[in-house]
């Protein structure tokens, strides 16, 4: 089959496309073949040899895929051959992938492989950002950090839907027409200025209750000054990189806090959680309450171009590679 395979770790010129031995499944896995791929910034830290899971050379990136089951492993009983599915996975940038069984998804008729691949790791990240790690509801505010990229419009969205006031970050003027289309209250261009003393303006000098920060290093210590008591800081990514140590005093006066949350803690360990969550997110794709955002589809060949225009920050929403 045909693979993009890194034998060193680098920059997105390291990944090249090869042919890899098309993989069988495991016992309770399955066999996909791949119609459309998700593209995510943890790839592009994979390819680096920076992220949480190292690969073992030479290796294949890529962990979201849509497509259709080929085969099943012994003990599997939640999906089965020729079902469309949407699938949690590794090695994805490829024709084929296997992926546990309870990490594939069923994809509905109504969703097209494309928007598949675009679903699972953004929806569900902000999904369980504002009701898993958070409560989020009327009543309520957010601050989403990097409103325009792929999980920043899904959280903006699924914010509104649940009632919250949310306001957005972007790092262009270029960008704030989207977050806004999302339905963000108000976007900021936090190069231009500075994004805790607007939304403190914004909030009568309260802060928001919630604030979602993919970005990390320059955004974590104004994050706090504009979060309001009892206020939560969810730290999911870190793109500036990682944040300053924080001292716990400085929490104390307004009674806050701050934690971290990574999507495969909740797709490895609770899988029921995972399928029901994402039943609810397709629901509200089909009400017209959510949409989902691909802002470019590459060849798979052109995976290195993908991570370029990524790294680049001028993307947003999703990047899908078409194998």
């Amino acid at each position: 089959m045909k693979a993009i395979v890194f034998a060193e770790t680098g920059g997105p010129e390291v990944l090249t496309l090869a042919e890899a031995p098309k993989p069988s499944p495991r016992p309770g896995s399955v066999l996909i073949k791949n119609h459309a791929i998700g593209v995510n910034f943890a790839d592009t830290r994979f390819r680096q040899g920076l992220y949480t899971v190292k690969p073992k050379l030479p290796d294949i990136p890529g962990m979201e895929v849509a497509g259709v089951v080929e085969a099943v492993g012994e003990g599997v009983t939640n999906v089965r051959p020729g079902m469309r599915v949407a699938a949690f996975t590794s090695r994805a940038y490829a024709e084929y992938c296997v992926s546990p069984s309870l990490m594939a998804i069923p994809l509905p008729d109504s969703v097209s492989f494309v928007d598949g691949a675009a679903f699972l790791i953004q929806v569900l990240t902000a999904y369980h950002l504002l009701h898993t790690v958070d409560s989020t509801g009327p009543g309520k505010s957010v601050l989403v950090h990097s409103a325009a990229g792929g999980v920043g419009l899904a959280a903006v969205q699924l914010a509104k839907a649940a009632g919250a006031r949310g306001f957005g970050t972007v790092s262009s003027d270029a960008k704030l027409a989207l977050a806004k289309e999302a339905g963000a209250d108000a976007v900021i261009n936090y190069v231009k200025d500075k994004f805790a003393d607007e939304v403190l303006r914004l909030t009568g000098d309260r802060g928001v209750d919630l604030i979602l920060d993919a970005v990390g290093k320059p955004t974590v210590e104004e994050g706090l000054r504009c979060l309001a008591p009892f206020g939560h800081l969810v730290l999911y990514g870190r793109a500036g990189g990682p944040p300053d140590p924080i001292n716990l005093s400085v929490l104390s006066p307004k009674s806050q806090k701050v934690s971290a949350f990574s999507l495969p803690t909740l797709t490895r360990g609770f899988p029921d959680k995972t399928l029901e969550s994402a039943e609810r997110c397709f629901a509200l794709l089909r009400d017209g309450r959510l949409k989902l955002y691909v802002a470019k589809t590459f060849p798979l060949a052109q995976a290195a171009e993908a991570h370029r225009y990524l790294e680049s920050r001028q993307s947003t929403g999703k990047l899908i590679l078409l194998p």
